[in-house]
Formats: C-alpha cells, sequence, structure tokens
C-alpha cells in the first residue's frame, strides 16, 4: 500500500476499497460526494435570501416543507458566483454538524452520475501550489485524465461558521 493511500481520510474510505459517489460539476472542476449522504437531487427551486448572510449560505429553499440552508461550496473555494443554467441542480445533503443531523441543499452547475471510485486512485491533495485550502479536500481521485475532487465538507462548513459574523446552518 502506498504512502499516500495511507494518508486517505479513514473517516471517507474506512476500510473500503471502494466509495459509491454522486458526481457533479462546478466551475468546470468536478467533485463528488459519498452517494449515501444525498438526499435527493432538485431541479432549481425558487430560494428566499436570508438578510445580512453571507454569501456561501445566503437563502433557504423549502425542502419538503423544512426550511433548509443553500450552500454555494464555490463560493467557499474562492471560485466566483455564477449565473445558473437549464442542467444547474441542488443536491440535498445530510450532514452531521455539531452532533446534529442537518439537510443542507449544495447549488451545482450540472449532476452527473452514481459512480465507484477506488480507493488506489485516490491521493490527499497536495499542501502546496493548491489554489484552494487543502483541509477543504478529503482527496483526489484519478479516473481516465481528470482529477475528481472530493470536498471535505465538514471542515468547509466548519470554517464557514466560525468567521465572524456568519450564519448559523441550524435550521
Amino acid at each position: 500500500m502506498s504512502e499516500a493511500i495511507r494518508k486517505l481520510p479513514d473517516e471517507l474510505w474506512g476500510n473500503a476499497e471502494e466509495l459509491e459517489v454522486l458526481t457533479f460539476d462546478i466551475a468546470g472542476e468536478m467533485f463528488a460526494l459519498e452517494a449515501i449522504k444525498v438526499q435527493e437531487i432538485l431541479d432549481l427551486v425558487p430560494e428566499t435570501s436570508v438578510p445580512g448572510a453571507k454569501a456561501f449560505v445566503g437563502s433557504v429553499i423549502n425542502f419538503r416543507g423544512k426550511v433548509i440552508p443553500l450552500a454555494d461550496i464555490r463560493l467557499a473555494f474562492g471560485m466566483e458566483a455564477t449565473r445558473t443554467t437549464i442542467d444547474s441542480r441542488i443536491i440535498v445533503i445530510q450532514l452531521d454538524i455539531e452532533g446534529e443531523p442537518t439537510l443542507v441543499g449544495l447549488r451545482t452547475d450540472k449532476v452527473n452520475e452514481v459512480t465507484t471510485l477506488m480507493k488506489s486512485a485516490g491521493e490527499p491533495p497536495p499542501s502546496v501550489g493548491m489554489r484552494w485550502r487543502p483541509d477543504f479536500i478529503d482527496c483526489l481521485v484519478r479516473r481516465g485524465g481528470e482529477f475528481i475532487i472530493i470536498p471535505n465538507l465538514h471542515t468547509i462548513f466548519s470554517a464557514q461558521r466560525e468567521r465572524p459574523g456568519g450564519t448559523s446552518l441550524q435550521t
């Protein structure tokens, strides 16, 4: 087993050699989330802006009668916000935030597929040369000639909550 594989996050892969994920695009980059966290994929729905909220989680949506925050992780990664297109979707996921299961919507440019990624193709993010914070990325997985980014949503959401004036994700 290579050193890179040993450094992949245990909470993501555990003892498994494969990970079933949902792939999606944001700003021309391919990302993936554990399929088990995905509750539903929605077409765009009406959003309600939250006055005074940070842009990262600047609005809420109605999901099956519940008000849930809508996050744009491109903003956490320092990417520019873009207009929605016919391919734009919202992925509703369940995250454990401060010990509570919390539903969150993630804005995406396009949802691709459910697929299986191999642990042996994964690498930890490089500590230098990245335009993003390495702790925001669990790992990069090679597939064909491209990399799929598996974001560390727990770190991303924790960092956003810790910022002064940040908006709570609890609903």
